[in-house]
This record gives C-alpha cells, sequence and structure tokens, in this order.
C-alpha cells in the first residue's frame, strides 16, 4: 500500500511554520547554552588557582550543562525533522539526515584524531569520553530525519 497522498496544504506551502521557528529557536538556545555556560559560568579549571566560575549555581551543575545544552539543541533538530517545517519534506530531509550523520562523524574523528591534546579543542577538551555519546547522538538524530526519507 502506497502512503496517503493528502497533505494539508498550508503545512505544505509555508516556509515558516510555527513548528519551524520553535526548532530554531531551540537549536539557536542548545548553542548558545553551550557556548555560554563555556565562557562563562564554567570558569577556568586550567589557571592555578582554578579560576570559579559566576553564577555559582550553574557552575555548580558542571557537565550537566552540557547535557542541558547539547539535549535542547538536539531537541530542536528533532523538531525541525517534522513534515510541516523546510528540513522534514523533500530535499531538506537528505540535507538534515547526511548533515547530522557527517556532524557526528566529524565529531568523534575529531576527538580520536586529537585525543592526546585536547586543551586546544573549546567544549571538546571539557567532556572527555562523552564525546563519543556527543557524537552518537548526532547521528541519533540523523536517524530521526531518516524515518521520514522517502
Amino acid at each position: 500500500m502506497s502512503k496517503s497522498k493528502t497533505i494539508i496544504a498550508e503545512e505544505k506551502s509555508s516556509l515558516f511554520s510555527v513548528r519551524f521557528l520553535v526548532a530554531l529557536l531551540l537549536i539557536i538556545a542548545g548553542i548558545a547554552y553551550i557556548a555560554w555556560y563555556y565562557v562563562g559560568p564554567r570558569g577556568n579549571p586550567l589557571a592555578f588557582p582554578p579560576v570559579e566560575g559566576t553564577p555559582k549555581a550553574v557552575a555548580d551543575l558542571g557537565r550537566w550543562n552540557y547535557l542541558i545544552g547539547f539535549g535542547v539543541l538536539m531537541l530542536g533538530l528533532m523538531v525541525s525533522a517534522h513534515p510541516s517545517t523546510p528540513l522534514g519534506r523533500g530535499r531538506g530531509v537528505v540535507v538534515g539526515m547526511l548533515g547530522c550523520f557527517l556532524i557526528g562523524l566529524i565529531w568523534i574523528c575529531t576527538f580520536y584524531i586529537f585525543s592526546d591534546d585536547l586543551s586546544g579543542l573549546w567544549v571538546i577538551n571539557d567532556l572527555g569520553q562523552w564525546n563519543l555519546v556527543v557524537g552518537i547522538a548526532f547521528m541519533a538524530v540523523g536517524f530521526s530525519f531518516a524515518t521520514k526519507w522517502e
């Protein structure tokens, strides 16, 4: 049996649907949170003596901040895989799927290549072996796009 060809016209024709704007906002918020945490609340653990970041409540969460940031980013990508968004239909699905697969692969390969000295790589240097989880998470989001591919 073939899939139903009945698609709501408004859903296909609008480029900036509410779902797309929410997905875009979540993606930007996730990236911004990770960057903000790395630059501010994280402090500088490599300084002597180590410099503590502020606000203290956020700094005390430690690596959980990365889970928050990457979680929001991945949620935004998964929301964008819906057919009402440009990435959820047509060629956008292939772009989203391959993009997530390649980002995950590049993330893991970068971690392995530079694993002897990660001090020069932002974010990657803080995560250690958790970089593998981040790379695999990007690939998992790529699979959510793959389920929409026709």
